[in-house]
């Protein structure tokens, strides 16, 4: 009695003296987790029958809308978690308040606690509506700062860990060397290793320095390749030197730096596994011969979403589970039907298919893991600790510099930028993908703030080719066209490249002698369809932060800092980037 009075009285005054600080401070060890504990792991251990040690080893996915706890989508949860004894539940979108009462709900469920997980590569505004958004790991590339990198860490952990979410499917660590990625692209810091190693050392620094397990991914490496595994199962054909020397080396650096976790790719890598058509993911030489034994990970290393194309293309859901444990995961992610999947399994083990050891294994890895995450002593948050915490203003300042230091001038003829204050301008906002048909108003009301009477159009994919020409003459008595760019990057959907028709649109306005201003709000690739371009400013993403930012820095009130960490067509290697002060 006397210590809920205690914490009812001095729980409110701790979170408003974490508010006072820099950024909220989270009660963790030196190291950011408990210290480790194999004997209280050996013991639970003991006590699990054969079902609850299978079900430890999925994760579902959860979803933290608003929901009644007497709905059909909670319940079936319910059954997964109090039935099927699984081991975690991933996150997929939602809001503040409703996502840690849903955590809260399935943990008082659970025999043992919970891993919650999420994927916030962008801080968890990636995922959670209100929260803190940062820019793509690109953009923080393009900074290459590796202190921004770690307060991103430090961000995402403390808001995550405010929510009931422990641990965080970030950094990806993929080298972007393919500029037709359909699925890395913006999402990888860039095609340096060192690079990337640098920058995601520091981010998997911030979050496990504050309690979020950082998971390194998509091993061995899904940088090289024009093709998605949401879709299909593509192949990467570079030989082992070339993988050793690109691919692993950021891995390589994410391990010394003590990262928790690793995900594997639906990628085949015949240089690492010649086994026609079989994934990473359920490869044996891949996953407990390089990453275990070469490259010494010895953390928990989960799958890539196994519902996903790269694997049920060719493999049931049964046979991809058992074939993804004995090469050496630990953690199932989104099998489809995990109740049919864990009977499979215990099937599995019960005929000795899945060795006893390999089980026990992986479960002795999460439990260690939940262990040191101080579950067993706590497995709840404080919901009303969260408007103290979440979107912190310190938090959100710092995300924006993020994005600021991003901004990056490639191209600027004549110096065209800053905008003259005499020249008259028309703004195409020109989303490629159908149904975003405003994607661009933000940015073009920002142009209009500052240049009244500016003409503004808006297309998206579905604008035709006849409106696209009346556009076009419409803008004929400006001295200027600003194009603002915006192509989502989304799995299946496999590109991020512009609409054909609005490449066309570009190249005949520069065709006709006119000064184009390109701006792209996605990939920093699209240049190589207008080198003739005046000038080239690259956001790396479309946010409620970048469309602002960019219209500052055409009118020259902020001066671009970002280098690109990627190399586009012509004079624009990694490391270039122009600035308005000389």
């Amino acid at each position: 009695m006397r210590q809920r009075s205690w914490h009812r009285v001095f729980l409110p005054v701790l979170v408003a003296l974490q508010a006072v600080s820099c950024v909220p401070a989270v009660k963790t060890t030196k190291a950011g987790f408990l210290p480790a504990d194999s004997g209280r792991v050996r013991r639970i251990l003991a006590r699990m029958t054969i079902e609850e040690k299978i079900g430890q080893l999925v994760a579902c996915r959860f979803t933290g809308d608003f929901a009644n706890f007497g709905s059909a989508a909670v319940k079936d949860l319910d059954s997964l978690v109090v039935n099927q004894k699984i081991g975690g539940l991933i996150l997929f979108g939602g809001e503040v308040l409703e996502t840690a009462a849903l955590t809260n709900h399935f943990q008082k469920l659970a025999k043992l606690p919970l891993l919650m997980a999420s994927d916030f590569e962008r801080g968890t505004g990636n995922q959670i509506t209100g929260a803190t958004l940062f820019p793509p790991l690109m953009a923080i590339g393009a900074s290459g700062s590796e202190e921004l990198a770690y307060d991103m860490g430090k961000i995402t952990a403390i808001e995550g860990r405010a929510f009931g979410i422990h641990m965080t499917y970030a950094p990806v660590v993929d080298v972007n060397v393919n500029p037709a990625n359909p699925i890395i692209n913006t999402r990888a810091i860039g095609e340096d290793p060192a690079l990337v190693g640098r920058l995601a050392k520091a981010f998997i620094r911030g979050c496990q320095e504050n309690g979020l397990v950082a998971t390194a991914k998509h091993f061995p490496g899904h940088g090289d390749t024009d093709q998605d595994s949401h879709s299909l199962l593509p192949t990467i054909n570079a030989d082992r030197a070339r993988l050793d020397q690109v691919e692993l080396a950021p891995y390589r650096d994410a391990i010394a730096a003590g990262v928790q976790a690793v995900m594997t790719a639906h990628l085949f890598v015949p240089a690492l596994d010649p086994t026609a058509n079989l994934p990473a993911t359920l490869s044996k030489p891949i996953l407990t011969g390089v990453l275990r034994k070469e490259l010494g990970f010895k953390g928990l290393i989960v799958t890539d979403a196994m519902e996903m194309a790269g694997i049920t293309n060719s493999f049931s859901t049964e046979e991809a589970s058992l074939r993804a444990l004995l090469a050496g995961a630990d953690l199932l992610l989104l099998p489809p039907e995990p109740a049919k999947v864990i009977a499979s399994l215990v099937e599995a083990a019960r005929a000795g298919k899945l060795p006893r050891a390999r089980i026990e294994d992986a479960v002795r890895k999460i439990l260690s893991l939940k262990l040191r995450l101080g579950l067993f002593k706590n497995r709840l948050v404080d919901v009303r600790a969260l408007p103290r915490v979440i979107a912190f203003k310190p938090s959100l300042d710092r995300a924006w510099q993020a994005f600021e230091s991003a901004a990056t001038l490639v191209k600027n003829e004549g110096t065209i930028l800053p905008l003259a204050p005499d020249r008259k301008l028309a703004v195409f906002a020109l989303s490629s993908d159908p149904g975003d048909y405003y994607a661009g108003r933000p940015f073009a009301a920002e142009v209009a703030k500052r240049r009244p009477g500016t003409r503004i159009f808006y297309a998206d994919g579905d604008t035709g080719w006849d409106s696209l020409t009346v556009y076009l003459a419409g803008a004929q008595n400006a001295d200027i066209a600003v194009f603002a760019l915006f192509s989502r990057l989304g799995a299946g959907k496999g590109t991020v490249d512009l609409e054909p028709k609005h490449i066309t649109l570009i190249q005949k306005w520069i065709g006709a002698g006119k000064p184009a201003v390109v701006v792209s709000f996605g990939s920093p690739y699209f240049l190589r369809h207008f080198q003739e371009a005046a000038a080239y400013l690259c956001m790396y993403r479309n946010t409620p932060q970048t469309q602002p930012i960019a219209a500052r820095v055409l009118f020259g009130e902020l001066d671009p800092k970002g280098k690109l960490p990627v190399s586009l067509p012509g004079p624009y290697p990694a490391g270039h980037g122009l600035s308005f002060v000389r």
